[in-house]
């Protein structure tokens, strides 16, 4: 039987159609505008949204410091991972690992982001299972909740 190391979660109401959310999963110009947390960049390497397709990602930091280090190099995160699971509107599960040294980086993680119709809009939840244990359970979360908060941005007010 599989142990699953820690889950991360996070949820928010975006005020926008739950396909309009959607698509700002599934398009690479839209996921990239909105998936890099508060002082972060992004730039996409790779990006299939289909179940089995890859993706690879470039987090920079805009202003690293002692208590930002990146994962990769000293000042980015560079991610790569599948699209296990792909439901329109409804379900998308991906799995990722960073490019890391160290080994409290290591290991394959599992993101599943759900979309549910609600009052008012699109209820999305995020869990991240299997979480390596360098990356702190607060900073994940908090930095979950940011992606989040860009994602109504984007989404609200495109």
């Amino acid at each position: 039987m599989r142990t699953v190391k820690r889950v991360d979660r996070a949820s928010r109401l975006i005020r926008a159609a739950v396909a309009d959310v959607y698509r700002a999963f599934t398009e690479p110009q839209a996921f990239i505008a909105w998936l890099p947390p508060e002082g972060m960049t992004g730039t996409l390497l790779a990006f299939d949204p289909v179940p089995g397709g890859v993706y690879r990602i470039a987090l920079r930091y805009d202003e690293p410091d002692a208590d930002t280090v990146g994962k990769t190099s000293e000042d980015e995160d560079v991610a790569e991972g599948r699209f296990v699971e792909l439901i329109p509107n409804r379900r998308i599960v991906q799995t990722g690992s960073f490019e890391s040294d160290d080994p409290a980086f290591a290991g394959t993680m599992t993101i599943a982001w759900g979309f549910e119709a609600v009052e008012g809009g699109t209820r999305v939840s995020v869990a991240a299972s299997d979480v390596p244990q360098g990356i702190g359970q607060r900073d994940h979360e908090d930095g979950l909740k940011s992606s989040l908060a860009n994602l109504a941005a984007f989404v609200e007010h495109g």
